[in-house]
């Protein structure tokens, strides 16, 4: 597995709790719930993976850093939508539009990962340029922009805290 002690683990954890406590706030989403705790952490770890990305050694801009920005610039829209705008008026979509597309970034980066460290997928796409992986990848966008419209429009609607 990993060691949640190194900084490829640490980063690893932010980015496992980010993607399930994501598809918890997506699903709250949908349904027009609200639970505060749990998108806080989804918000916080989202934000975490994407500025711990920039703490690994490298020389030169990478692919990794150019999402690792977009996903920060979503976010520094993302949270304040939640907390300052408390989803009202404009800011109700901009939180459900902004909480989708960083949770896409993350199973993004989380698929190109599984591309690059299953040998079988590895085997399958090995630079990342083969059609495998660009089905891959098109269906997980895919898969977003439909949860991602269903998210806008539950949002739409009241609000109710969860049980």
């Amino acid at each position: 597995m990993f060691d949640p002690t190194t900084w490829v683990g640490f980063h690893t954890w932010l980015s496992l709790i980010g993607i399930a406590t994501g598809f918890s706030v997506l699903a709250d989403l949908i349904a027009s719930r609200d639970r505060p705790i749990l998108a806080a952490i989804f918000l916080a770890t989202a934000f975490a993976t994407s500025a711990t990305g920039f703490g690994f050694p490298f020389s030169g801009i990478l692919p990794s850093h150019v999402v690792g920005g977009v996903a920060l610039l979503i976010l520094a829209v993302t949270i304040p939508a939640r907390y300052a705008f408390n989803r009202t008026g404009h800011a109700r979509w901009i939180y459900a539009a902004g909480s989708v597309a960083s949770l896409y970034l993350l199973v993004f980066v989380g698929v190109a990962q599984a591309f690059a460290k299953i040998p079988a997928l590895r085997a399958a796409a090995p630079t990342q340029s083969e059609p495998p992986f660009a089905v891959a990848e098109g269906a997980v966008l895919l898969i977003f922009v439909l949860l991602g419209l269903a998210a806008v429009r539950g949002s739409a609607g009241r609000t109710k805290p969860a049980v």
